[in-house]
């Protein structure tokens, strides 16, 4: 089969196409004929090699869609999903087949092409377990999302709707972002009195902090009293600071979210749940540019510098 393949750390020019052996399926797998797969910037990353646990050599990609041909699930059923340590510690998605843990594997909505399915992974299951497992939102709560413009930002925009909680932005010169009720410029304006002029004094119960570094305190202080502040990344310096004894006053409490530590059930159980979202049309699914798999590496190297104007979904079919 042919699957992209990088034998060691560097930018995007270290992948390429290769014929290797199709997998065989073991005891509690299946075997999925993919038809598509995401390229998330965490992949490059991946390649980069940002993550220690890569092991080399590897295919990457831990979003896909595709339908199943053998192994212990339903033959010819079809489905999508993300799998931890895909591309790190075994074969991704990005190949014609890829032998999948039947524990993660999730039907894929009805209502969505396998491009869109493969594009919803990592960024909505990081969203869930952020606003639903880590926060907890619910109805009628405030949560302040710093980085609401990013793919993260969005899905958690939408699920944050879905669960009746009211959504203000933060983000660089994006004056309006779909689900939000105010947009907060992040450059220019000061993010805790902005929070609380619109809470009405309060602050925000939750944020979804999708950028940390210099955002984090900034973020911090614009929660409530007793507000839970979820982190998922720390754009450039990891380090930061903040005031510890305004920390504890405010009893605020700090939760860190990665979604390849969610378990293979944990997965399923977001993918199922997000499933039902899609399919009543609640949840809509990101702007995506569909790729032949040929050119997987002039893809990786749009993400890379920036430059993709929609998510780059591999067509391996």
């Amino acid at each position: 089969m042919k699957a992209l393949r990088f034998g060691r750390f560097g930018p995007p020019s270290v992948l390429s196409i290769e014929e290797i052996p199709k997998p065989e399926p073991g005891d509690g797998e299946a075997l999925v004929r993919v038809r598509a797969a995401a390229i998330n910037p965490s992949d490059v990353k991946n390649v980069a090699g940002s993550f220690p646990v890569t092991t080399l050599a590897r295919t990457p990609g831990r979003d896909f869609s595709g339908v199943v041909v053998s192994g212990e699930a339903e033959v010819g059923e079809e489905v999508w999903g993300s799998v931890p340590g895909f591309g790190m510690t075994r074969d991704g998605a990005q190949a014609e087949y890829v032998v999948v843990p039947t524990e993660v594997l999730s039907r894929k909505p009805r209502n969505l092409s396998m491009e869109q399915a493969a594009a919803i992974g990592v960024p909505f299951i990081t969203a869930w377990a952020a606003v639903v497992g880590a926060a907890q939102l619910v109805a009628g709560e405030t949560i302040l999302i710093v980085g609401a413009g990013g793919a993260v930002g969005q899905a958690a925009t939408q699920i944050a709707n879905w669960k009746g909680a009211h959504v203000l932005g933060a983000d660089l010169k994006r004056d309006r972002i779909e689900g939000t009720e105010a947009v907060i410029d992040a450059a220019k304006d000061d993010l805790r009195e902005r929070v609380f002029a619109l809470t009405n004094g309060k602050g925000a119960d939750a944020v979804l902090d999708t950028v940390g570094g210099p955002m984090f305190e900034k973020a911090l202080r614009s929660l409530r009293l007793g507000g839970r502040q979820i982190v998922i990344t720390s754009v450039g310096d990891p380090r930061v600071s903040f005031n510890l004894v305004d920390f504890y006053h405010n009893l605020s409490r700090l939760i860190g979210v990665d979604s390849n530590h969610l378990t293979l059930r944990e997965v399923a159980d977001i993918t199922d749940a997000l499933r039902s979202g899609f399919e009543s049309g609640i949840l809509k699914p990101p702007p995506i540019e569909v790729i032949p798999f040929e050119k997987a590496v002039e893809a990786y190297e749009r993400v890379a510098v920036g430059q993709a104007a929609a998510k780059q979904v591999l067509s391996i079919s």
